[in-house]
């Protein structure tokens, strides 16, 4: 049952129009296209979460990227976060497969789930407050098909930030820290990472052996382990 209803909310997430500034920058995008990416035909779509109905952690990310998610319709898919996170749940024995490429690529995901505080590519990788807001009925009904959820994984200080505001806690008694542990009131566990964006992963600020780690504490902490 709680398969079909997230279904359906995939669906219904994919239907959304609610931001009218994320609509029209995730079609024009999807009009425009990056040159490599010429001949493919874009999602240019809210982009729904991934994974396991079952899962234990929820993997909680800021937004689609613009030629990533945006162009393959699923999340941290066809980009160079996607090719650091996914090779690293496929090391945690938590991804049937390192490569994600495109929705039919065969990928399934082990106790996992993945999504986002925004589902539409924000310019400049930038949501505004009211499109946090806006997404966060999302959030609230994604989070309620997933009961058995123990464990959630932050990807960076705004995806730390928007599951506290869904929880409705302060960022003075939970600061965002690389490798932070937050154990919150409905006895699940917060736990911090730095993004797996190019942009951290390319300067060192996080290597592969720094999210490897974070991966087997997010296990353990979800009895996985």
């Amino acid at each position: 049952m709680a398969e079909l209803e997230l279904d359906t909310l995939q669906q219904q997430i994919t239907a959304c129009r609610r931001c009218p500034r994320l609509v029209a920058w995730r079609e024009e995008v999807g009009r425009k296209k990056r040159r490599a990416f010429q001949h493919e035909d874009y999602w240019a779509r809210p982009v729904p979460g991934f994974g396991d109905p079952e899962a234990r952690i929820l993997v909680f990310g800021l937004a689609p990227g613009a030629h990533g998610s945006n162009r393959t319709g699923r999340m941290f898919t066809g980009d160079a976060s996607g090719d650091f996170l996914y090779p690293a749940l496929w090391r945690a024995g938590l991804a049937s497969q390192p490569q994600a490429t495109g929705r039919d690529d065969g990928l399934e995901l082990f106790s996992v789930y993945i999504t986002a505080a925004v589902r539409c590519v924000p310019p400049k990788n930038k949501p505004t407050r009211s499109e946090f807001a806006a997404c966060s009925r999302w959030t609230a009904r994604e989070l309620a098909l997933l009961p058995k959820v123990r464990v959630y994984l932050a990807l960076g200080r705004l995806a730390h930030d928007a599951l506290l505001e869904h929880h409705g806690l302060t960022k003075a008694h939970f600061a965002f820290a690389h490798g932070a542990e937050h154990a919150l009131p409905d006895g699940r566990v917060l736990l911090d990472s730095y993004h797996v964006s190019r942009q951290n992963t390319q300067t060192g600020k996080l290597t592969a052996e720094m999210f490897d780690e974070i991966l087997a504490r997010a296990k353990a902490l979800a009895e996985l382990a």
